[in-house]
């Protein structure tokens, strides 16, 4: 049976000029109420790895240390339906509003989609809002557990982050 779920808030401020997206916050991250918390997940391996670094415990600091890069964090549903924490389960997505975010931080240029379905559902539901207004888009391999390329591979390919300012 789904459930309808709720996304986290955004982790921005006015120093980001990226913001990466993910589709929709998986179980374990809901329940901690923190972004990529299920321990499998690449993301903050790979974030911190970009810059030499190896994760803080503290999710505060994690946050901290994305923000003082001008990262920020934030996914493109707001709310959606679905059973476990698979993107191929999601069903009758809500997408957050990106045109009050993006007119509050405009210094964002950049949105990474972390895997192909943040993407898609960006394309399909949220792009078509923006018309004039959008920031260059990049699409990057998911850095969840189900998507199997290895870390390495990621991290790769995931360096355009820490290239683009």
């Amino acid at each position: 049976m789904s459930e309808r779920l709720e996304a986290l808030l955004p982790v921005v401020d006015e120093d980001c000029t990226r913001l990466v997206l993910g589709s929709m916050p998986g179980e374990v991250s809901l329940r901690e109420g923190r972004y990529y918390a299920h321990p499998r997940n690449g993301f903050w391996p790979i974030m911190y790895g970009l810059y030499g670094k190896v994760p803080e415990e503290d999710y505060e600091l994690r946050k901290q240390f994305l923000l003082r890069r001008g990262i920020g964090l934030w996914d493109v549903l707001a709310a959606c339906e679905r059973s476990g924490s698979l993107d191929s389960a999601i069903r009758n997505p809500e997408v957050n509003e990106f045109a009050p975010l993006l007119g509050s931080y405009p210094g964002i240029r950049t949105l990474f989609f972390n895997g192909g379905k943040a993407y898609e559902l960006f394309m399909r539901h949220a792009a078509p809002k923006l018309a004039g207004n959008m920031p260059e888009l990049v699409k990057l391999p998911s850095t969840s557990p189900a998507y199997t390329m290895p870390i390495e591979a990621k991290l790769e390919q995931w360096r355009v982050v820490a290239e683009t300012k």
